[in-house]
């Protein structure tokens, strides 16, 4: 990333990204890389004036960047981060603008056109194909989904635990032809409202803009905590799994 003479980004993760733009094409796949190219192109478009806008937007690149798989020398430092005293600069917006340029330019495997299919012949002996069952119970949906295999909530239960109508801060995710769901973990065991850390929490990762994004953060792996956030509920002191998240916001 250090073409045309410039100096060194200002976003060491955007630096990494330059580096291994192949490796993140071929590891992603179509949706996940779209997914992070949007990420960028928010950032890319954020004002650098706005102290807010920029880290909020890097946040979530590095929320697109942990679709990348353990070991990955990016989801690496995503899963290292830890807090810095400042916050990304002007210089992060320059980058993501060249960044979404390379990633949006032809290289990665394109997808290719179906062929056209001749029509069948009419006739008395024509057969019409039978057209496949669209699965109306939504299982296959969910069976490829990892995020809806998690236990969950649905609306009306969350709804009740939650005395009416559950805080924006939940993670909700959709759940064909369900309508939505909540994850259990978001609960206690027992019954009862939600875990106030989980809201704390939720609200820095921007669960209402982005819940896919927030529940992977909580089911993924963290080298910053001794595992899984979601396991450590209840185990781990609620300003330890606040600092973590606020790392993830702010750190590098």
């Amino acid at each position: 990333m250090n073409e045309e003479g410039r100096g060194p980004s200002a976003e060491p993760l955007l630096a990494l990204i330059g580096e291994h733009l192949e490796s993140i094409r071929t590891a992603l796949d179509d949706a996940q890389h779209a997914l992070l190219l949007t990420r960028l192109k928010a950032l890319a478009e954020a004002s650098p004036d706005d102290g807010m806008a920029v880290p909020r937007a890097l946040q979530g690149v590095r929320l697109a960047l942990r679709q990348l798989p353990f070991g990955h020398p990016v989801r690496t430092m995503v899963d290292g981060v830890r807090l810095v005293a400042a916050p990304p600069g002007p210089q992060a917006v320059t980058d993501a603008l060249k960044l979404v340029d390379l990633l949006a330019a032809p290289g990665g495997a394109p997808v290719p056109e179906p062929e056209p299919q001749a029509a069948p012949e009419a006739g008395p002996e024509a057969v019409p194909e039978a057209v496949p069952d669209r699965d109306p119970a939504g299982r296959a949906d969910r069976a490829a989904d990892p995020l809806l295999r998690e236990p969950a909530l649905s609306a009306a239960e969350a709804t009740a635990r939650c005395g009416g109508a559950p805080p924006p801060e939940l993670i909700r995710l959709p759940d064909p032809p369900n309508g939505y769901c909540y994850p259990e973990f978001q609960f206690p065991a027992g019954g009862g409202t939600p875990y106030e850390v989980v809201l704390e929490v939720n609200r820095l990762l921007m669960a209402e803009v982005d819940p896919r994004g927030a529940a992977a953060w909580w089911y993924g792996g963290n080298s910053w905590l001794s595992g899984p956030p979601v396991s450590l509920l209840g185990r781990m002191r609620d300003h330890e799994l606040v600092g973590a998240a606020t790392a993830l916001v702010e750190g590098e």
